[in-house]
C-alpha cells in the first residue's frame, strides 16, 4: 500500500495553483541544486530563478528543506506512475519485468539530475522527511517484488521465493547504475543498448538460479 505523501504547509487554497507553482519551484530547484548543491542555494535564488519573488515562494512552502522534499517526492510519483501500470496488464510475470525494467531505467535517464540530487542531498532533510523518502524508496522496490512474484506464481519465472527482495534491489541499482556511472557507460552504450543487456543479464540470472536447482534435485 502507498505510504501517505507528507502534507507540506501551504496558505494557498487553490490546487492547481498550488501544483504550478511547486513544478516551478521544483524545475528551479534542481537547476540550481545541480549546479551549486543544496547548502549553498538560497530560497531566495530559488524564487528567483522559478520567476516569482520571495514572499510568494513562501505562500507555498515553508523551508528550503520542503523544496528538496517536492523534489525527492516528484521522483517517485513519477517512478510509481509509470511502473504501477505494469502490475495491471494481461501479461505474463516474466513479460512484466521485461516492460517495468524498461520504464526503470528510461526514467533513470530521463531524470538524471533529480536522482542524483536524492542521494546527493537528501541526508539535509529533517529526521522524520528523509524517513518518509526511504519509505517511498522501498514501495518503488517493492513494485518489482510484486512483479517476480507475479512470474514466480505463473511458471514465467523461476527462482527463490527467498531471493525477491534481493532481486529488486539488485534492479532499482542498475537503474541508478545508469545514472551514477553515466560518465563512463554512455561512452560505451546507448541507453537502448543498456536495457537490453542488462535485461537480458537479470533474465539469465533467474534461469541459471533455476537450472542449478533442477541440477541439485537431479
Amino acid at each position: 500500500m502507498t505510504h501517505p505523501r507528507k502534507k507540506i504547509p501551504t496558505l494557498v487554497k487553490d490546487q492547481r495553483l498550488i501544483q504550478k507553482r511547486r513544478e516551478q519551484m521544483i524545475a528551479a530547484a534542481v537547476s540550481l541544486f545541480t549546479e551549486k548543491g543544496f547548502h549553498k542555494t538560497t530560497t531566495r535564488e530559488i524564487a528567483s530563478k522559478a520567476g516569482f519573488s520571495i514572499g510568494t515562494l513562501y505562500e507555498y512552502i515553508q523551508s528550503k528543506e520542503d523544496v528538496l522534499y517536492l523534489v525527492c517526492d516528484a521522483i517517485h510519483q513519477e517512478l510509481e506512475d509509470r511502473l504501477l501500470p505494469v502490475l495491471k496488464e494481461q501479461a505474463t510475470g516474466r513479460e512484466s519485468l521485461v516492460q517495468a525494467i524498461r520504464r526503470l531505467f528510461e526514467i533513470m535517464d530521463h531524470m538524471q539530475d533529480q536522482i542524483l540530487i536524492i542521494y546527493q542531498e537528501a541526508k539535509s532533510l529533517p529526521a522524520d522527511t528523509l524517513r518518509y523518502v526511504l519509505k517511498r524508496e522501498e514501495e518503488i522496490t517493492s513494485i518489482f517484488e510484486q512483479v517476480l512474484k507475479k512470474g514466480i506464481e505463473d511458471g514465467s519465472i523461476a527462482m527463490d521465493p527467498k531471493d525477491v527482495k534481493l532481486m529488486a534491489h539488485n534492479i532499482m541499482v542498475l537503474g541508478e547504475m545508469w545514472v551514477f556511472r553515466r560518465w563512463a557507460l554512455a561512452k560505451n552504450f546507448t541507453l537502448e543498448e543498456y536495457i537490453d543487456k542488462q535485461t537480458a543479464m537479470i533474465l539469465n540470472q533467474i534461469s541459471y538460479r533455476a537450472q542449478a536447482e533442477e541440477s541439485q534435485i537431479s
